[in-house]
């Protein structure tokens, strides 16, 4: 393997002739040792210590030496990157059998957020496989998808498979923070590892989504809302606890904060949600929604959509919840300075709204700055691109109804749109009721079942080679 060298797939060329399909081809490229290998790589990624405590502290270069292991015996070079020692990244190219085709980044996180063993049923780093499912922090935020990318391509290796397009695998640092050693170090300081690429799949979408009924959903992103992580400072007099004090800079904080959490923000409905909210009207026996009626009642409409309106809900507005104070240091002195922080998620086009928002609901005794900032992404619904990752899922589960929707959240793709590529969130998975998949992010007892991640594999196979 390579550090700071630009390298490509050494992977030998056969033409993939099935079109868009590709159903007979993909049977030989999945073997049963690509379903094994995404259940081995996904345990024992999870062993491997990559956890992102914030402001710095965290280290990847464990993972990432396990990716680059994976990949060079595949015959795939890797080039290993660091902005930082120890926050790791792992960039390769796979070429494609057409050279003037457009070029598609696949990316995924190796680090993952804390976890406290004592409150999960299996040790979080365990990586155990007990009854069919694999356990531990990463079991899908998000080494799961970087296991089944990881058997993907290997698998093509030993068929002797080339996509029509060159793909670029990133594995990168610091996801779980602000991405500044890791997509945002690529991004600005490497783009050349990404020449050619227009779109990109990662995390956060493709997966079983129980609507009731028998209703089963597919999101895909083709979205995110902005990032807008404040940091709030309240100053006042210092003083003794004992005293009047009409410039506590505690309680200064606290009524900021408390109108802030209570702020109702307006509705504002991106072009990804409208989407959305259409075709899931539509999966629900409603009619389309009329957007442009005066009276159209978003919330009226959510409280139609039964179990699949928590696809949407939390992105028909801007939000901003506090999360942290820190003020003072002994119960009788009053504090000269507090401070807060507040974790507030923009749509498309709402930026200048936002920041007049919170410079009214702060007021004149609070200061504030952001603390990092992303902006909101949206990605064409109606491209091929959206067309073949639909029909990937359709493909293997033919009950599945495919939805786009807007993330609440965001992902490296942030970093990545910089670079002019549109991103999709698409990880596959095929997964039981009763699995709540969206609690497990960053919760407690985070798992996978094993033929979740066979069905991702296959998915995520067909996909990229009709792409």
């Amino acid at each position: 393997m390579a550090e700071g060298t630009g390298t490509t797939g050494t992977t030998t060329d056969i033409t993939d002739t099935t079109g868009p399909a590709a159903g007979t081809a993909g049977a030989h490229r999945i073997d049963g040792r690509a379903l094994e290998e995404a259940v081995a790589f996904t345990s024992e990624l999870i062993r491997i210590d990559s956890v992102n405590l914030g402001n710095g502290d965290g280290t990847e270069r464990r993972a990432a030496e396990y990716v680059a292991e994976r990949l060079a015996e595949a015959g795939i070079e890797p080039v290993l990157l660091e902005k930082v020692r120890g926050r790791t990244n792992v960039v390769a190219r796979i070429e494609g059998t057409d050279p003037d085709a457009d070029a598609l980044l696949v990316h995924g996180h190796l680090d993952v957020v804390p976890a406290e063993p004592a409150d999960w049923t299996v040790h979080p780093f365990s990586g155990e496989v007990r009854d069919g499912v694999v356990w531990g922090r990463g079991a899908v935020d998000m080494k799961n998808a970087d296991a089944m990318v990881l058997a993907t391509v290997r698998a093509w290796a030993r068929a002797g498979a080339r996509p029509r397009r060159d793909i670029v695998l990133a594995f990168t640092a610091d996801e779980e923070d602000t991405g500044q050693f890791g997509s945002d170090f690529l991004a600005g300081e490497h783009p050349e590892l990404f020449e050619g690429c227009t779109e990109g799949i990662s995390e956060s979408g493709a997966y079983t989504f129980h609507a009731g009924g028998g209703l089963r959903l597919y999101p895909v992103a083709a979205g995110e809302r902005g990032t807008a992580w404040m940091e709030l400072t309240a100053t006042g007099r210092a003083g003794h606890g004992s005293k009047v004090n009409r410039a506590n800079a505690v309680s200064r904080l606290a009524a900021a904060v408390h109108r802030i959490g209570e702020h109702t923000w307006p509705v504002r409905l991106s072009e990804t949600v409208r989407a959305a909210l259409t075709e899931l009207s539509r999966l629900n026996g409603l009619d389309d929604p009329d957007f442009e009626d005066p009276g159209f009642d978003v919330d009226a409409l959510l409280a139609k959509l039964g179990p699949s309106a928590k696809l949407v809900e939390a992105t028909v507005r801007n939000s901003a919840n506090p999360t942290g104070l820190k003020a003072g240091y002994k119960i009788n002195v009053i504090p000269g300075t507090a401070v807060a922080h507040v974790d507030g998620r923009i749509l498309p086009g709402t930026e200048e709204e936002f920041t007049a928002t919170i410079e009214e609901l702060t007021g004149p005794d609070v200061e504030w700055e952001f603390y990092h900032r992303g902006p909101a992404l949206q990605a064409p619904v109606g491209s091929r691109t959206f067309a073949v990752l639909r029909e990937s899922l359709e493909h293997f589960d033919p009950g599945a109804h495919v939805v786009p929707f807007c993330m609440t959240g965001g992902t490296d793709a942030k970093q990545f749109a910089r670079l002019g590529i549109a991103g999709y969130g698409f990880s596959p998975l095929r997964l039981p009721e009763g699995l709540n998949y969206q609690a497990m992010f960053h919760g407690v007892d985070e798992r996978v079942p094993v033929d979740a991640l066979h069905f991702g594999v296959r998915v995520l196979d067909r996909a990229l080679f009709s792409l």
